[in-house]
């Protein structure tokens, strides 16, 4: 009797022993295996962890956000796997029914998603630290502050005037967590990258340096949105700095007013007292007036060879512009233009 009770005791606490771990691997394996993110749902997300942000605040946010459904499991992991003490910041994608182990592999292996950085038709430093904080984490205040301290962006070669110059209108991959300092550096890189043996041969053909190119070209750009305009609007320009020419481009005028909703330069504009205003003052402005597009850099290098030295807006509002080689023919399209705008009722 005593030996079957004690045979009976022996097998309940094997089966129990059995069921427990039986059930304990059924659970680690439910927590490490089953799907946990978004499961009801058919696309992924983009999760961004910002720097100082704890595991704690990171789960609560994953799963109140409903990225995650079983937080418990999630924190689980988490744990064993070393990621609680271990948060790194980025942007990460999160596809459907990911587990719990894929998940914490992915968040703690740092393999962020990069950015597509895209910036084109900038006119100011305001406007370029604006649209190169957008889609990244810092704020637009940070990358204003470097690009206006002279003693950062001295070596890099450029000073306040110059330094938008480094910015080559494009699509860059980036990581969302990137810090203002990086992001230079990587502008610094690619503009040395764009700035080849090539175009700089042809920079030196011109008489120019690629900073000089830069400034002309972002006034090419101002003038004219057509791009296979903008190498006979270089040539123009070119052929007045050849002979000492004032330029006399209408767009340094609304760059020195600060007024770029101006759609009519007038005589007070030319008088404004600025090393921007090209009809007082011979040469090169000090700097570009915008940040200027590939094909305007290009239409400098390559520009169209001819003896125009003005031209002026068509009047038919095409965006085209009617060139001339001597100042009476351009007075001559001037007028129309002129006439035009007051038709249309356009008086600045």
């Amino acid at each position: 009797m005593f030996e079957d009770k004690k045979i009976r005791w022996y097998l309940i606490i094997i089966i129990t022993f059995s069921v427990l771990t039986i059930s304990l691997t059924f659970y680690f394996y439910q927590a490490f295996f089953s799907p946990n993110s978004l499961i009801d749902k058919d696309t992924p997300v983009f999760v961004e962890i910002y720097p100082e942000t704890d595991f704690q605040e990171l789960a609560k946010n994953l799963y109140e956000e409903e990225i995650i459904h079983d937080l418990l499991t999630f924190s689980f992991v988490a744990k064993l796997m070393n990621y609680q003490e271990a948060v790194r910041s980025g942007r990460y994608e999160v596809r459907p029914r990911m587990s719990n182990i894929q998940l914490v592999r992915l968040l703690r292996s740092g393999a962020q998603t990069p950015v597509r950085l895209t910036f084109n038709t900038i006119r100011t430093k305001d406007d370029l630290a604006e649209k190169l904080a957008a889609p990244l984490f810092f704020e637009k205040e940070d990358m204003l502050r470097l690009l206006k301290d002279d003693a950062y962006i001295g070596k890099f070669g450029v000073d306040s005037s110059t330094v938008v110059a480094l910015f080559i209108p494009n699509t860059y991959e980036v990581y969302w967590n990137t810090r203002p300092e990086t992001l230079f550096d990587r502008m610094y890189q690619e503009y040395k990258r764009f700035w080849n043996e090539s175009r700089i041969a042809k920079a030196e053909a011109l008489g120019l340096s690629p900073l000089e190119v830069s400034t002309l070209a972002a006034i090419v750009q101002a003038e004219t949105v057509k791009a296979d305009e903008r190498p006979r609007v270089a040539g123009v320009y070119l052929n007045r700095l050849r002979i000492g020419m004032p330029l006399q481009a209408d767009p340094t005028l609304v760059f020195a007013s600060g007024d770029f909703s101006l759609r009519r330069v007038l005589q007070v504009h030319k008088e404004i007292d600025s090393p921007y205003n090209t009809y007082k003052y011979a040469g090169l402005p000090p700097g570009p007036i915008n940040v200027p597009e590939i094909s305007a850099l290009e239409a400098v290098l390559n520009p169209e060879s001819h003896e125009y030295l003005y031209f002026c807006a068509k009047d038919d509002f095409s965006g085209y512009h009617a060139f001339a080689k001597t100042f009476n023919e351009h007075l001559v399209n001037a007028r129309r233009y002129q006439a035009a705008l007051n038709r249309a009722k356009i008086y600045q």
